[in-house]
């Protein structure tokens, strides 16, 4: 099964990465599932939760403000200016 190549920083550290078979993340669209497979995008995050499902089925949860998500062949980056691990 495929996965995805996660990474959640902030803008002075990083604060998780690893792999992951979904991430779910709060822009300023609205909520938006990443899945292994998805199309190339950017988007602006809205303050909140980033929810990274791992391929045990376990999930980490990361606050994020001020930042971006970026999708490219299978690996997703969270880049905010504030970010934690809840």
């Amino acid at each position: 099964m495929a996965s995805l190549n996660v990474s959640v920083v902030s803008a002075d550290q990083q604060v998780w990465s690893g792999e992951a078979t979904m991430v779910v993340a709060r822009t300023v669209e609205g909520e938006i599932g990443i899945l292994p497979g998805h199309e190339p995008m950017l988007a602006i995050l809205a303050g909140g939760e980033v929810r990274v499902t791992l391929p045990g089925g376990e999930k980490i949860t990361a606050n994020a403000d001020d930042g971006f998500l970026s999708v490219q062949a299978n690996a997703v980056q969270v880049v905010a200016s504030r970010a934690e691990l809840v």
